[in-house]
Parts: structure tokens; C-alpha cells; sequence
């Protein structure tokens, strides 16, 4: 469930912040109450985990200079203006200064919560967002991210912390679904380019005409500045670049040429389709590829990861259980088995399907993970199937994501863990060093 938001209260007057403070309290918020802007400031930042209600006319600093203020700390901290009769001209003034909105007094108390229900969701989007960013920013977070200890994956990171530090523009080819623009996103945090300009855009969601406007110019007066210009010293991530027209390759190729060496703008080109029997490389002019191609890295496809699947299933369906407030589904030994065997046309992004779809069936308490699967192979059509594997690794495998959910559970308690499991100290001592699993990492 989500955390409530958080309303600051700003009002000299005593019974107007109380009745403020109840009406909201019993909508489901948290309150904080304040006399006066100056008092309200030593608490209010940046990220403050809401928003602010404050009257207009007060003792000292009034609403006007408060807004200001807050809107030099955090420009994307909603502020509700609270106006008495005749102060709509300021309040009008003030939505021109960054207000979310105003009331006029007297209001009424289901307005008020209204207006702070939708201020709270365009709050906690913003810190999303940043949250976002941050962690898009932060190398040693997002490869986190990039989960599974099959050796298609520990080739993978070792690949983007070396290409992360190089200088030359790189292609990312692989199977859809196989989390590409990850990928290169990481490139660009771990590499001396991390904390300037991330620019992303797909070479086939636009027209051709709105594509080469949207990369090269010229904008319309007051309008977005070229992605090329918006870019300059980062990284520009062209997705779908086997989309590009002929005449667009030639610019692209014009601009990467004009750079010279090193490259001010670093493009990662990502190919996301091609057709049967055919390559990024059929898809670009020869001149192109080569530039784009000088490093390059192919994601694996998720078939080829082993027990990385079980792993990724595991933690996904622990996240969406969260999200919905029910329990995670426990994977039988067959089901295990099968999550293993399947084909993954979508790859990762099927799995987060299955894990999601799975973890409603659980709550509804009805369904398997096989028939899930079932039903994923019939919508996406013939495909070939993986090849079998010798029983002992698929026991292996579901013993290892058995001990690793139940430590993690149990927050690494080991005591816990060997009575739910029915294991001496020894044997699973014996099992997590055969399997690679610390007990410090679910502490």
C-alpha cells in the first residue's frame, strides 16, 4: 500500500490550520502544521514527500514570498493557495509563479481534498521521475539491475563496464524484450559521460519528415531544440535505427563524421527488429554500420540464461505481490522445470507478464504458472522449444531458488530457513556454498 502523502499546513491563524489538519487527516493524509512561512522553511526541501497549503496574507513572510521561496528550493512542489475575498487577482499571480491552484475562503472542505489528492499524485509522479533519473544516473544501481549470474550475463557487465569507458558510438543488437535500452542506459552510467544529457528516441515512432525535425532541426520558434543540440556532450540513443530511411542515414552519418575523434555526442544505436534471414547490417548503409558498429554488444536471449530465469521470476513475482498486497506464488519443483524449458519469444518482457499474471492468479486462487505458459506459446505461435537439460541440473536449479526465496523471506535467518526447509545446519551450509548464496546479502 502506499505510503500517505504528507499536506504542510501554513496558516497564522490557529483554528483555520486545525480544521484543515482534521478534514485532511480523515481523508487519508498526513499533516504538518506551521504558524508561519519562516517555520514551514525549516522543514520544506527539495523532495519533500508532499505538498503545501498556505494562506496568502500572513504576519511577516506572506504567501507570495513563501511561494517564491519553495519554488526556488523545489520548482515541482505543488502549492495550494488559500485567498480571502478580493485576493483573486493574487491568486491569479501566484498560479503565474508556480501555484498548483488556490481556494477561495470560504471553501468547501471536499474541494480542499480534491485539490490535494490530485496535487499528492502529481507529487509522488515528480519524485518517481527523479527517483528515476537518479537511479538511471547511478552505474553502480542500474547494473543491479542487469540480474542473473549465467556467464551470457556476467559477459554482458563485464562488456558494458569495458565499453562504458570508451569513447566510440555502439550498436546493441538482440531479441526483443531483451531489455536493450537498459542496456544503454548503463553504458552511459558507468562511463565518464554519466550526469550529462541522456536522450532517447525511437527511429520509428515518427514520421520521416517529424524524425529528421526532431534529430536535426530546424525547430519551430520557442519549440524543443534538436535532439543532435539537446545531447551535445552526452549520449543520443537512437532505438529502432534499422527504421532510419536512406536519406536519414546519410545525415546521421554527416553529423557522426563532423564530430570527429573523440566524439563530442556519443550515439548507442539499438536495432529492435529485422526482418527474417537478416541482419542490422542488411538493414544500414555500409558507411553507417561501420560507425555505429565499432563496439558492440548482442544481449543473450533469455532462453540461453539458465537458471537466471528462475531467479528473475522469483524477484518479479516478490515485486508484484508487493504492488497488489498479496502473496508471491510458491513454484512447485514442475513448475520450475517448465519456466526453464520454455521458449521465450518475448523474452524478459514476457516474463514480467507471466510473473505479473501469476501473482493475480495467486490471489484470486485459481490458475498455475503452467497454464500461463500454455496460454503465452499459443499466443505467440510455433517457436522452437529449448533443449532438454539432465535432471540433476533442473533440481539443482529449483533447489537454489528454494533456499534463495526462503532466505530471503526470512531475512536471512538461518535458524528459520532450516526448519521450513527441514535441513541440518551442515547440509545447508554445505547446499549455499555449493550454490554461491551469503547470508549477508539477505540480512
Amino acid at each position: 500500500m502506499a505510503r500517505a502523502m504528507k499536506v504542510a499546513i501554513v496558516d497564522d491563524e490557529q483554528d483555520m490550520r486545525q480544521s484543515i489538519s482534521q478534514w485532511l487527516a480523515l481523508s487519508g493524509f498526513d499533516t504538518e502544521t506551521y504558524a508561519s512561512a519562516e517555520e514551514a522553511l525549516k522543514s520544506i526541501g527539495t523532495d519533500y514527500p508532499g505538498v503545501v497549503v498556505s494562506d496568502i496574507r500572513m504576519p511577516g513572510m506572506d504567501g507570495m514570498a513563501f511561494l517564491k521561496r519553495l519554488m526556488s528550493i523545489d520548482s515541482g512542489l505543488p502549492v495550494i493557495m488559500i485567498t480571502g475575498h478580493g485576493d483573486v487577482p493574487m491568486a491569479v499571480e501566484a498560479m503565474r509563479v508556480g501555484a498548483y491552484d488556490f481556494l477561495e475562503k470560504p471553501f468547501n472542505p471536499d474541494r480542499m481534498t480534491d485539490l490535494a489528492k490530485r496535487a499528492s499524485q502529481s507529487r509522488r509522479m515528480t519524485l518517481d521521475n527523479r527517483a528515476l533519473r537518479r537511479e538511471l544516473s547511478d552505474g553502480s544501481t542500474i547494473m543491479k539491475k542487469l540480474i542473473g549470474n549465467s556467464p551470457a550475463m556476467e559477459r554482458l557487465r563485464e562488456d558494458i563496464l569495458d565499453l562504458g569507458q570508451a569513447d566510440g558510438h555502439v550498436l546493441i543488437d538482440g531479441e526483443t524484450g531483451t531489455g536493450k535500452t537498459l542496456v544503454a542506459h548503463a553504458l552511459h552510467a558507468v562511463g565518464p559521460r554519466a550526469g550529462k544529457k541522456f536522450a532517447v528516441q525511437s527511429c520509428a515512432a515518427l514520421s520521416e519528415e517529424m524524425l529528421a525535425t526532431r534529430l536535426f532541426g530546424p525547430m519551430e520558434e520557442g519549440g524543443q531544440i534538436p535532439l543532435v543540440e539537446e545531447a551535445r556532450g552526452g549520449t543520443l540513443v537512437l532505438e529502432d535505427v534499422e527504421a532510419l530511411s536512406q536519406a536519414l542515414q546519410a545525415r546521421l552519418l554527416t553529423f557522426i563524421n563532423d564530430q570527429g575523434t573523440p566524439a563530442e555526442t556519443r550515439i548507442i544505436a539499438i536495432c529492435n527488429d529485422h526482418e527474417q534471414g537478416k541482419t542490422v547490417e542488411d538493414a544500414l548503409r555500409p558507411d553507417l554500420y561501420y560507425r555505429l558498429a565499432a563496439l558492440k554488444i548482442m544481449l543473450p536471449p533469455l532462453r540461453s540464461r539458465g537458471e537466471d530465469i528462475l531467479t528473475l521470476f522469483t524477484r518479479l513475482a516478490d515485486q508484484f505481490s508487493e504492488e497488489y498486497g498479496c502473496d508471491a506464488p510458491q513454484v512447485t519443483a514442475q513448475e520450475a522445470a517448465q519456466l526453464l524449458q520454455a521458449p521465450w519469444p518475448g523474452n524478459v518482457r514476457q516474463l514480467i507478464n507471466v510473473a505479473e499474471r501469476a501473482v493475480l492468479q495467486n490471489r484470486r486462487g485459481s490458475g498455475s504458472i503452467a497454464s500461463l505458459l500454455m496460454a503465452e506459446n499459443e499466443e505467440a505461435g510455433p517457436v522452437m522449444t529449448t533443449e532438454g537439460k539432465p535432471l540433476k541440473e533442473y533440481v539443482e536449479s529449483f533447489e537454489k531458488m528454494l533456499i534463495d526465496n526462503t532466505m530471503r523471506r526470512h531475512k536471512g535467518s538461518i535458524t528459520a530457513v532450516m526448519e521450513e526447509l527441514c535441513l541440518p545446519r551442515r547440509t545447508l551450509n554445505e547446499k549455499m556454498a555449493k550454490y554461491s548464496l551469503q547470508r549477508a546479502d539477505y540480512l
